[in-house]
């Protein structure tokens, strides 16, 4: 027996009785070489000297080690897992759009697991830490702070999509805010109302900043004078609709409208006016929210089916995994606003005149919703269609031709609306309701 031999042979006695099950570690220890060789040799890959190999293979032998298959397999198995990182799941919004992200993703032999940021930049932080800690088969984001550099890193492992808010050179997938906009408070508009209120939330994003400019500029196409006392903003999470919706509704100028710029400020709003007793005015919500159907009158709302949504995220997310060379893409989901009742409300005998028109008379047809191209809006029902329908949906919406190289959209907007807020965490340039 040489000396390499015999001290090898000291070695795998020391710790063979050291320990009665041998570990990888175990072998590289007594071989004398690193545990990635040892992995090298047990598994036949190349870059191993062969009396390296030798020595490795007599203390596999010597030692009894076997191979944990199960890790290996466990090394080797494709990716499954979906990741979702939203707002919050308490959002009617983000609990319909995770839902059917899961929904395809388990016809697909994927399992999803999601997480919030509840709208918090270190959260978010620690939330992506988090989730891309699995073994991810795709990223879906709503993002608060995050940078494109760090998606786009993020990218290089795994497909990623941003949803509701875009970031330059990553797949996005949002609805034209606004638009949507324009279209609802032209809506009100053209039911007579002069006094038309926004009802926002303070947050920094662009998905709100563009609410309250298309809102702005419905005013001005009207010729009403925009009154930043009728711009309201909350906390999302504090009880500001509680305050500010009777507030302006006791006043001897109320509005006769109001426009919220998202489901949970319908809620709040809504929950406030009948709290206080208050006659309820017109009003549309950004968004549908469980029973505003089933209200009276039943809440006229802005249709951004995060279903639709969802699909076209979880479609863009798997093209991308099969394409993984294709530069990014923008998808524009289309919307509409769905009559029920409460937006077609007239205003009251009596009630305020718009000072800057002294009348009160309607402004002209409604505006059709984004992607409609124009026309009276009118009494559609609401989506209904089945996961596999807005499947086959999303896809023409993956497939719809792009107008340049960098972006592809759903539908053709003729309006003028400002310019995408890029890779910024959605800071806006002026406080909301600024003059």
């Amino acid at each position: 027996m040489t000396h390499d031999e015999t001290m090898t042979a000291r070695a795998v006695g020391e710790v063979a009785a050291a320990r009665p099950r041998a570990r990888l570690i175990d072998v590289a220890t007594a071989a004398g070489v690193s545990p990635k060789t040892v992995s090298r040799v047990i598994n036949d890959e190349p870059g191993v000297l062969p009396q390296t190999r030798d020595r490795v293979l007599q203390t596999v032998r010597a030692l009894g080690f076997v191979p944990d298959r199960s890790a290996r397999e466990l090394k080797r198995r494709a990716a499954d897992t979906i990741g979702i990182l939203i707002d919050a799941i308490s959002d009617p919004f983000f609990a319909a759009f995770v839902s059917v992200v899961e929904e395809l993703a388990v016809a697909e032999g994927l399992s999803v697991i999601f997480a919030s940021t509840g709208y918090d930049a270190a959260r978010e932080r620690t939330q992506l830490d988090r989730l891309t800690g699995h073994r991810l088969a795709g990223l879906i984001v709503a993002p608060v702070a995050v940078e494109a550099s760090t998606l786009a890193g993020l990218g290089a492992r795994f497909p990623v999509v941003t949803i509701d808010r875009a970031r330059e050179g990553i797949d996005a997938v949002v609805i034209d805010d606004f638009g949507a906009a324009v279209d609802a408070t032209a809506a009100l508009l053209a039911h007579g109302h002069r006094r038309v209120a926004f009802m926002g939330e303070d947050v920094p994003y662009p998905t709100v900043s563009d609410r309250l400019a298309g809102y702005r500029a419905a005013l001005e196409t009207a010729g009403v004078a925009f009154d930043p006392s009728l711009v309201v903003t909350h906390e999302r999470f504090g009880a500001g609709e509680a305050v500010a919706a009777p507030l302006l509704l006791e006043r001897d100028d109320a509005p006769t409208a109001l426009l919220c710029a998202t489901s949970l400020a319908a809620i709040g709003t809504v929950r406030a006016i009948r709290a206080r007793g208050l006659r309820m005015p017109a009003l549309v919500s950004f968004g549908d929210f469980t029973l505003a159907e089933v209200l009276e009158p039943g809440i006229t709302y802005v249709d951004h089916d995060p279903r639709l949504l969802g699909a076209a995220a979880f479609r863009r997310l798997r093209e991308r995994a099969e394409r993984p060379g294709e530069g990014p893409v923008r998808i524009v989901v289309p919307t509409r606003l769905v009559p029920r009742g409460s937006g077609e409300v007239a205003p009251a005998a009596g009630a305020a005149v718009d000072p800057s028109t002294g009348s009160g008379a309607a402004a002209g047809a409604v505006v059709g919703s984004a992607g409609t191209g124009g026309g009276a809006v009118g009494a559609a029902p609401a989506l209904v269609e089945p996961v596999a329908a807005l499947a086959a949906t999303a896809l023409a919406l993956v497939h719809t031709p792009p107008t340049d190289a960098a972006e592809v959209s759903a539908t053709v907007l003729s309006r003028t609306r400002p310019e995408p807020s890029g890779d910024a965490a959605a800071a806006a340039s002026e406080p909301i309701g600024a003059p």
